[in-house]
Parts: C-alpha cells; sequence; structure tokens
C-alpha cells in the first residue's frame, strides 16, 4: 500500500510543488512531499507557478524549497519525478528505488517541460502536462496499483 509519495524535480520552486499540491488536494489519505536534486533550499515556489496554482485552487504562498535527500528518498514509496535524468539520477544514488521511481507522464515517455526562467508558453505548457500526470496518477493511487 501507498502511503507516502515524493515528488521530484531540479529546483522545487515549479513543477514538483504543484504536482505534489494538486495530488495531495485529490488524495487527502496519503502522504505527499516534495523535493529538488537540485534545489534552491529555502526559496518560495515561483511567483508564476503560485498564480497558476492559484487560478486552479491549489496554495503554493507557504511552499519552501528542499533537497532531495537519503531520508526523504528512503520514506516514500513511491517517486514521481519530471523527467527521465531525474528518475535515472535517482536509481543510480540509490539502486533500491528501481521499481518504485516513475515520471508523471510516464506512461506516454513523455518529461514535464522545465519552465524556470522562461516564457509564459513554457509555464502553461508546463501546467497543462503536469495537470495531465496528476489526472492519471490520481486514478493510479486511488486503485493502488502502481506500474
Amino acid at each position: 500500500m501507498i502511503e507516502s509519495v515524493l515528488v521530484v524535480c531540479e529546483g522545487n520552486i515549479c513543477r514538483s510543488p504543484l504536482a505534489c499540491a494538486m495530488l495531495a488536494r485529490s488524495l487527502p489519505a496519503i502522504g505527499f512531499s516534495s523535493a529538488g536534486t537540485h534545489a534552491l533550499v529555502g526559496e518560495g515556489a515561483d511567483s508564476l507557478i503560485v498564480e497558476l496554482a492559484r487560478d486552479r485552487g491549489v496554495v503554493l504562498e507557504n511552499h519552501v524549497a528542499t533537497q532531495l535527500t537519503d531520508a526523504r528518498v528512503r520514506h516514500a514509496d513511491l517517486i514521481l519525478t519530471m523527467t527521465k535524468v531525474q528518475r535515472e539520477q535517482i536509481e543510480r544514488a540509490w539502486p533500491f528505488t528501481r521499481g518504485k521511481v516513475f515520471r508523471l507522464i510516464e506512461t506516454e515517455g513523455l518529461d514535464v517541460v522545465d519552465p524556470y526562467r522562461r516564457h509564459r508558453a513554457a509555464f502553461d505548457l508546463a501546467v497543462a502536462q503536469i495537470e495531465h500526470g496528476v489526472a492519471h496518477w490520481r486514478g493510479v493511487l486511488a486503485g493502488q496499483q502502481v506500474h
């Protein structure tokens, strides 16, 4: 049974906080957290992602970026990354995670675009991809079938 899900991106200020908050809102019985492979530790969520989240009824104003750590990886029953490279980094650093690390849009074989320091269109695309991935994982986690 999956009780703890860790959502990972690079800086932990755009993609993973939004995906984490969306999943947590949908599945309150599961513990969700987020972290970054190269987190901007202590920083809040990017202002544009905060605005786009707010438009969707998701609150990110209190988010604080945290680094991916051994303890967080070990605690998670499932780890969702934004990119194939992030998934591979985690599996290489923590070989025991193989089989519990997936991309947010793994079923399509796609990475979620990194919008950080890019134009609004990149943020809009990232949010659409995150919404798609969240919808998929919401169904998987509600049925507790990880694939």
